[in-house]
């Protein structure tokens, strides 16, 4: 057998499936979707290796579909419109597109008329929230279905399952007695699993059977497994680019930049991280830092290369440069947790809204005291529920900024909140 690990353990029928129970499971909305045969497209959004390529081909050959895979790296409109005309020869065909996120709405717009006359089903496949990276009108005429990283144990019964099951493997009769340098060499990702047990197993001394954590180790540093393929960096990258920022290193983080420019990385990917790091590496320590990263966002998306680069530029030193705070992150994440553990407590009386006569009866709104009719526009009341009175989810970072805020809030709320 020629064809790689990966491609032999692609999964055939719905048990063969490993993690994604939400999806495959029996009772699971979209395997009920895929069996009554009524395919609708659709866009899978999840981590790499999470197996949105292997429904993709799954839904086909259940559905007896011809099916069609373009990458967005390496597919333009042209390749498309041959595509679709290949499609309405067929009748009907699947139409499966790898990284989606990377098409431009010109490309994007090439697939609207044959995904709404039903000419082909469109299954999209991206690591980025569609929302932010596919355009309106198509995503609206898709469905999105999320894949979850796959947990430890459906990792480790992926190794299990290919040495025992997979016809050049079993004969082998190799075992894992331990698999934390597998797991750690993969990444999570369940495609690159495949590839280092592959190189593993046809690396295994002679006369050995079982592998070891140092076993893998060694043959991997050995065969360089960090290969240099086209958007194989494109997420070791991103995490360098992201992580310099936040360590306030603007040499580095120009230098990612720089690395993903050169790699046409689209500006867009580039700005919307930024945007979301402003507000949670920065966040009230500069607060001018989310206006910045918006601002950074909206030109990019105006301009586009090669001059957005400046753009990205500018704002990349000034974020890298930025006092730096986690605290308003900490602190919703915080709330959210706690919004989950008491969802059964009422709103006080006290602070509710009462637009009526009956509301205004039942206590609604009473006892409520206008804060901008007391000196310095405040006054002492209670706004959470008496279970959480004094509940802390703020903190204010050490820095210049907050300081200033932590030291207002201790004189507003005394030591009720510990400030």
């Amino acid at each position: 057998m020629n064809a790689p690990l990966a491609e032999r353990m692609r999964p055939k029928k719905w048990e063969d499936f490993i993690g994604q129970k939400k999806l495959v499971g029996e009772s699971a909305t979209f395997r009920k979707i895929v069996d009554s045969g009524k395919i609708p497209s659709m866009i899978f959004w999840g981590p790499p290796g999470t197996g949105k390529t292997s429904l993709a081909r799954f839904i086909a050959e259940k559905s007896n579909l011809p099916i069609f895979q373009l990458s967005a790296i390496d597919s333009g409109v042209k390749e498309i419109r041959s595509v679709i005309e290949s499609a309405k020869q067929q009748g009907s065909a699947l139409v499966f597109i790898d990284e989606i996120h990377r098409f431009n709405k010109t490309q994007q717009d090439s697939l609207l008329a044959a995904v709404e006359s039903g000419t082909i089903i469109l299954v999209g496949a991206t690591t980025e929230n569609p929302s932010f990276e596919i355009n309106k009108a198509l995503l609206s005429r898709c469905q999105i279905f999320v894949l979850e990283e796959l947990e430890k144990k459906d990792l480790e019964k992926l190794i299990h399952t290919a040495l025992t099951t997979d016809e050049v493997l079993k004969v082998m009769n190799i075992t894992a007695s331990e698999t934390e340098a597998l797991l750690y060499f993969s990444g999570g990702d369940a495609r690159k699993l495949y590839n280092v047990l592959e190189i593993v197993t046809n690396s295994l001394p002679e006369h050995t059977h079982n592998i070891t954590n140092e076993l893998t180790e060694q043959i991997l540093h050995k065969k360089i497994l960090y290969h240099d393929k086209k958007g194989e960096q494109h997420y070791d990258i991103i995490s360098a680019f992201i992580k310099s920022i936040r360590g306030s290193d603007p040499n580095a983080a120009l230098f990612y930049l720089a690395k993903m420019m050169e790699g046409g990385e689209d500006p867009s990917f580039i700005a919307r991280r930024m945007l979301i790091l402003s507000a949670e590496d920065i966040g009230l320590a500069n607060p001018n830092a989310l206006l910045m990263a918006n601002t950074c966002f909206d030109a990019v998306n105006k301009i586009g290369y090669p001059e957005c680069d400046l753009i990205l530029s500018q704002t990349v030193i000034y974020l890298a440069t930025s006092p730096k705070s986690n605290a308003s992150y900490l602190a919703i994440r915080a709330a959210q947790k706690a919004a989950k553990e008491h969802a059964e407590l009422p709103i006080p009386l006290h602070i509710r809204n009462a637009p009526t006569k009956l509301m205004k009866e039942l206590n609604y709104g009473k006892d409520y005291k206008y804060a901008h009719n007391f000196e310095g526009n405040f006054v002492d009341i209670e706004f959470l529920h008496e279970k959480l009175s004094g509940t802390k989810f703020y903190e204010p970072g050490n820095n210049l900024r907050e300081a200033e805020t932590r030291n207002y809030l201790r004189k507003l709320w005394k030591n009720k909140y510990g400030y």
